[in-house]
């Protein structure tokens, strides 16, 4: 169930808009049904991300820094949650998953397709950077679920994806309180 409703949102995520940088002069471009460009070298523009990801591939635009994630923004996401107090979380963007699924996808591609080491060294660096900030997480969502109703706030900055595990282990989590504290007849 969880899986689908990530999927949904990655779906989301990939028919969203962002920003990007032409690299080049590009007449007009049609598809079935839409029409992208035309682009001016410099000028920024907004896309789908899909279309986006197409004209970078091509060389034609690249996204804006700011808007790329990289071992330098990872590091500062890592650390910013780990200084956080007992019962707080950090805010992170909330395309934050579905870019960190994409960017270890592309490390890992070019380790594989390039066979160089420090490729394969820097996506291991970057799998437990991106590990480290998810069980960091997890760990206060749980907390969080286990005690509902007490973090209106901290729940603001939860992703997407984080709010789906939210929300199913406070469901876990009051099911099996009630039953452990049940005084039924049956028992």
């Amino acid at each position: 169930m969880i899986t689908n409703k990530i999927n949904t949102l990655d779906f989301c995520y990939k028919n969203s808009m962002v920003r990007i940088v032409a690299n080049r002069n590009c007449p007009e471009i049609k598809l079935a049904g839409l029409t992208v460009g035309p682009f001016d070298e410099g000028n920024e523009y907004e896309v789908y991300f899909w279309v986006a990801k197409e004209l970078a591939s091509a060389g034609m635009v690249h996204f804006r820094e700011d808007d790329v994630l990289d071992v330098t923004k990872l590091f500062k996401m890592q650390w910013k949650e780990g200084v956080q107090i007992p019962g707080q979380i950090s805010e992170l963007p909330g395309d934050f998953y579905p870019k960190l699924r994409r960017f270890l996808r592309d490390l890992k591609d070019q380790a594989t397709q390039t066979q160089q080491s420090e490729k394969f060294h820097e996506y291991d660096r970057v799998k437990h950077l991106a590990r480290d900030i998810a069980n960091s997480r997890l760990k206060k969502i749980i907390a969080l679920a286990a005690a509902p109703g007490q973090g209106g706030q901290v729940l603001k900055k939860l992703t997407n994806e984080e709010k789906l595990v939210y929300d199913q282990l406070v469901k876990i989590i009051a099911e099996w309180k009630n039953k452990i504290l049940e005084t039924g007849a049956d028992i």
